[in-house]
């Protein structure tokens, strides 16, 4: 089989092949590009490649229904969350071309002394190459392309060897809204011919959405090339109940920021850390809730939990949840596969010493854990080798500040999940990476901040 391939997750057929790119196609697909950067970029204004991206947004609206059918085959998504991405993509790509002025305007300097001005131009650094994960198929790619192409950056994409049909699709979108050749440039390359991209001096910057594994590989080859690199790891992201006037919506919260994706999200909610006096009924109320969730067809519209993306996530869900139970954890619901179904699972009991209070658990388990205070409970959330998201349930607002600014993560969601929208910069701390996208930070990574002093 290719390595490139659509693969069913919910019943293990291969559906469709495409063949690796040739050592030759790849060198002359960095030539387009980086050619496209020295013309295009440098006469399109600002407003031109606004308005191409717009159309990407546009198109995104229009082939939504198959896009989303797209990524269902692919990864397994259900199609009600499918279509959501698409969604989410197209305000993306709208709220940079709204932007694009603002984002690319000179910023004043204010001088301390002498005659003149001083601004701060931004413009672009040349080809990029992205490096995207399977989970978020459209959406991972919108947050790195649409502020880039604002730029004036052009892209060489290589998505994930499951997905693709998607990369595909996304390669005619940017076509069809009008990119020329060269600025947007799919690539189904392996990870032996990524490591000489890289290396070349026509590629100034990368970004990885994926594993850790990935992304310090990738961080090595670039730091020995010198080049700007953009890291988004995984996360083992806290939940926080310390008090709330209505649990139950508290609870119906917890599932929401768990099982999203079948909870194969990097900022998905996947610690939960509960005050003493909430835990017993948290816990029996949350254990209810996120078994209610069944398993279904993800082509069918009523479907909230789909397969895991592929037998190789299944199988690696299932040796972490063995393990937590041999060094152990407690199973209070589910723990078992079907195929690429995994139940939903609530765990308990999870010690230090357990593996499984370290790892990522990607899929529809829940840690849950009982703290006797507040200051336990921020000691506990920050107890990771992880630092990506948070979300703090209280209903003291100043209990909300307190435990917000002590979270040692990139982003607090406080009494609130689901959030997550174009104009808030998305992005971690240690082990889940650096960097940082989406919002006006995301179009601050890739660009020449070129100082212009005059007198």
């Amino acid at each position: 089989m290719s390595m490139y391939a659509v693969v069913d997750p919910a019943t293990g057929e291969t559906l469709k092949e495409y063949p690796t790119i040739t050592d030759d196609e790849l060198r002359e697909a960095i030539a387009r590009a980086d050619q496209a950067h020295r013309e295009w970029s440098t006469s399109a204004t600002v407003a031109e490649r606004a308005s191409l991206l717009r159309r990407v947004g546009e198109l995104h609206t229009e082939r939504r229904k198959d896009l989303a059918e797209i990524i269902v085959a692919e990864m397994g998504k259900p199609i009600g969350q499918a279509r959501g991405e698409v969604a989410f993509c197209a305000s993306i790509y709208e709220f940079y071309a709204d932007n694009a002025e603002a984002l690319m305007a000179d910023e004043p300097i204010e001088l301390l002394g002498g005659e003149g001005s001083a601004v701060v131009r931004r413009s672009s650094l040349g080809v990029l190459l992205g490096i995207m994960p399977w989970n978020f198929p459209y959406y991972q790619v919108a947050r790195f392309a649409g502020p880039n192409l604002i730029i004036g950056n052009t892209i060489l994409l290589k998505h994930a060897p499951q997905c693709p049909q998607s990369a595909e699709a996304m390669q005619e979108i940017f076509n069809d809204a009008g990119f020329p050749d060269g600025a947007y440039v799919n690539i189904y390359a392996t990870n032996e011919q990524i490591e000489w991209v890289i290396a070349d001096p026509r590629v100034r910057g990368v970004s990885v959405t994926g594993s850790e594994r990935a992304g310090a590989a990738v961080a090595e080859i670039a730091g020995r090339n010198l080049k700007k690199v953009v890291l988004e790891m995984g996360g083992s992201d806290p939940f926080i109940l310390l008090g709330t006037d209505d649990l139950d919506k508290a609870v119906e919260d917890a599932v929401a920021a768990r099982m999203d994706n079948a909870g194969q999200s990097c900022n998905a909610a996947k610690r939960f850390i509960v005050i003493d006096e909430l835990y017993d009924p948290f816990l029996e109320k949350f254990t209810a809730a996120l078994t209610a969730v069944k398993p279904g067809d993800p082509h069918e519209r009523e479907t909230e939990l789909g397969p895991l993306s592929s037998r190789l996530a299944a199988d690696r869900l299932e040796d972490q949840v063995r393990r937590a139970v041999e060094q152990g954890a407690k199973v209070v619901a589910g723990g078992k596969r079907n195929g690429n179904y995994f139940e939903p699972t609530v765990l308990t009991d999870i010690t230090p010493e357990n593996d499984a209070y370290r790892e990522e658990l990607f899929g529809p388990v829940a840690q849950v854990y009982r703290v006797p205070s507040e200051e336990e409970a921020v000691a506990l959330a920050n107890d990771t080798p992880f630092g990506l998201g948070s979300y703090v349930m209280t209903n003291d607002p100043e209990q909300a500040e307190r435990v917000a600014d002590a979270i040692d993560a990139g982003m607090v969601y406080v009494n609130i999940v689901g959030a997550d929208s174009a104009e808030l910069p998305f992005g971690g701390t240690k082990r889940s990476g650096f960097g940082r996208e989406l919002g006006r930070y995301g179009a601050d990574e890739f660009v020449n901040k070129k100082l212009i002093r005059i007198s």
